[in-house]
């Protein structure tokens, strides 16, 4: 799906900050490879691409990382799923925590982290999927079978009471599902407007996740339910 472009005016009034602090912004994001820059406007491209993904509600994104990273301790080994937050997270371990190792399978993740001070990172392969640039299938199964870590971290795109964290993609869900098998917990990064909203398969009943790092508030009825599961929220 094409994104499309907006105009930095809409922007400006969107978000109630003028055009100079947009534009600012705008310019940093384009120098991250995230966006391209039009005279008045800012273009996306494909919804399924990481990096569009990852231009689409950056701060927010950005908070939902740090209150990740502060789960991870110095000199700690952890499973990093796909996911625009997930990315995020990565980097954040790879500048500001020593000798956190990355398990990933996501190439995406592995390359956005490259240039990290301390890009200490181990690549699952499997069967590639260009526009997540993921890895997927019996490869990835075999690579997992004897890793062992305390913490997964993954993205969703969605989450209901009664059907619990979902995914679009069923390979992926499949990666996400086989990943957690080798982790003591799991940890999921969402925005909370995907409260509400189902994917194609589903990815983890609520009482299998551990904690989820999102941007409140979250509504009752969901702070409830995550309450009886004993899933632990960490707001940003």
């Amino acid at each position: 799906m094409d994104v499309g472009r907006i105009e930095v005016a809409q922007l400006a009034a969107d978000f109630g900050v003028s055009q100079v602090t947009v534009r600012k912004d705008l310019n940093e994001l384009e120098a991250q490879g995230l966006l391209r820059r039009e005279h008045g406007f800012a273009v996306v491209g494909s919804s399924d691409d990481m990096r569009t993904r990852l231009a689409v509600n950056y701060p927010v994104k950005r908070e939902i990382a740090l209150a990740a990273a502060s789960t991870v301790a110095d000199g700690e080994t952890v499973m990093i799923e796909s996911g625009s937050s997930c990315a995020l997270l990565a980097e954040e371990l790879c500048t500001n925590r020593r000798g956190v190792t990355i398990i990933t399978n996501s190439a995406f993740i592995a390359g956005f982290v490259r240039k990290a001070p301390s890009p200490d990172v181990i690549l699952l392969g499997g069967a590639y999927q260009s526009e997540s640039q993921v890895c997927v299938g019996p490869l990835l199964r075999a690579m997992t079978e004897k890793l062992f870590v305390d913490k997964l971290f993954v993205g969703v795109d969605g989450f209901l009471a009664e059907t619990g964290f979902t995914a679009r993609d069923v390979m992926r869900a499949e990666a996400v599902r086989l990943l957690a098998t080798s982790a003591r917990e799991v940890t999921v990064l969402t925005e909370s407007a995907k409260f509400g909203t189902r994917g194609a398969v589903q990815l983890f009943a609520t009482d299998e996740v551990a904690r989820v790092v999102t941007n409140g508030p979250v509504e009752a009825p969901y702070q409830r339910h995550f309450d009886e599961a004993k899933v632990e929220i960490v707001e940003v």
